[in-house]
């Protein structure tokens, strides 16, 4: 039985990529088949794969966003490593860098360069702040785009602010490229134009914090800090059990009010309350109602009050950590966890989240620094003694 042909086989992309956020574009693209020739510094490599050594002794970061890789170590400062590097792009679909201000350009691969030299290939940069504009030289990483945008003032209780747990700036950046490079590779095959793509972290986050720009901006005031309490929607957040533990559950609308006050509460005539008439008069006296709902799961254990509002159709959940989420049921029964390979191991990883029907899913090894380098050049018509000259060299 032959497997069937992944959407992206065929596509070339090379990528001086680091840290998280070219990474994750670059794993989704290869998630669904492309080739990616990941391109490290001789020695080293992606200084991500430095950041722990938790599993097997590799970065946490670099198992995640590196399956499905190629990797060749090039000295871009050397001219035999970056007219290797030329090469390469000469038959590349996709250029995906995120590398420091600057940097290519002084390399003379920039995008106005690239794409004169070779109009089909799709130059793709992930930046901080952008190319261009007042902050274009500015370095960045996450938690910084997490400042700047305002997330991090809308993140924690109302007595500190808290980061976001995730890298959530360098995945949205990840993500918008992805899916600019998906679009640009379809307009050139729909059109024959290539369009080069561009992302910047703060941009990415930017629109992500769509809602509380809007709330701020007409509202005259930023949504208040309240933990895992909901800014806009009251009842919502977790209340603690009468065996200590958390359950989170929310009301959306007024169908699910009124079952909870005569279904879970006892109490029916608070949908009469001129108080919670409306989303707008629960969240103005969220404080009463938070304290009735409080009285109430303080006399039930959780496992108890999650089947009482689970029978009368209200969404709600436990508060996991991370050792419940990894046995979470939902992942278990649907087959989400494949293993895949990381040199001299085997890990645990998730099936990528868009289940494309009749296409397998493609989990191969994480590389280690340099793996492909020999094979790469090989195919570029380099002998072992080029190879092992350019190795001697530090070139490779």
């Amino acid at each position: 039985m032959s497997v069937p042909k992944l959407p992206l086989s065929g596509i070339t992309v090379v990528s001086l990529e680091q840290a998280v956020a070219a990474p994750y574009a670059t794993r989704q693209l290869a998630d669904l088949g492309a080739r990616i020739i990941k391109v490290e510094r001789p020695g080293g490599g992606d200084f991500a794969r430095r950041y722990d050594t938790t599993v097997h002794g590799h970065s946490s970061y670099f198992v995640w966003l590196n399956r499905s890789k190629e990797s060749l170590t090039l000295d871009l400062k050397d001219p035999r490593g970056l007219e290797i590097l030329h090469r390469l792009l000469d038959d590349a679909d996709v250029f995906m860098q995120n590398l420091a201000p600057g940097a290519v350009d002084r390399l003379g691969l920039d995008t106005g360069t690239l794409t004169e030299r070779r109009p089909r290939l799709i130059p793709c940069t992930i930046s901080g702040y952008g190319t261009d504009g007042p902050w274009a030289d500015r370095k960045s990483y996450d938690l910084l785009v997490q400042c700047q945008t305002g997330l991090v003032s809308l993140t924690g209780t109302p007595q500190e602010t808290a980061r976001v747990g995730i890298s959530v700036a360098d995945i949205a950046a990840g993500m918008y490229a992805y899916s600019g490079v998906l679009t640009a590779l379809y307009t050139r095959a729909t059109t024959g134009t290539a369009h080069p793509v561009e992302v910047s972290l703060f941009e990415a986050l930017a629109e992500w914090m769509g809602q509380p720009a809007n709330y701020t901006q007409y509202g005259g005031r930023q949504p208040p800090r309240l933990g895992t309490q909901h800014a806009t929607i009251a009842p919502y957040g977790t209340f603690r059990s009468a065996d200590g533990k958390d359950v989170l559950f929310s009301i959306q609308n007024e169908r699910e009010w009124a079952v909870l006050c005569a279904e879970f509460l006892g109490d029916p005539e608070l949908t009469t309350d001129p108080r919670f008439a409306t989303g707008s008069d629960r969240v103005a006296h969220r404080e009463e109602i938070n304290a009735v709902v409080a009285e109430r799961c303080a006399r039930s254990d959780a496992e108890e009050i999650l089947k009482d509002l689970e029978d009368i159709g209200i969404a709600c959940a436990g508060v996991n950590d991370i050792a419940a989420f990894l046995d979470h049921p939902v992942l278990a029964a649907r087959g989400r966890w494949r293993e895949v390979g990381v040199p001299g191991a085997t890990v645990q990883a998730l099936l990528p989240p868009a289940d494309l029907a009749g296409l397998p899913a493609r989990m191969d090894p994480v590389p280690a620094v340099g793996e492909h380098t020999d094979a790469i050049l090989t195919g570029l018509g380099h002998s072992r003694d080029d190879i092992e000259a350019l190795r001697a060299d530090g070139v490779v």
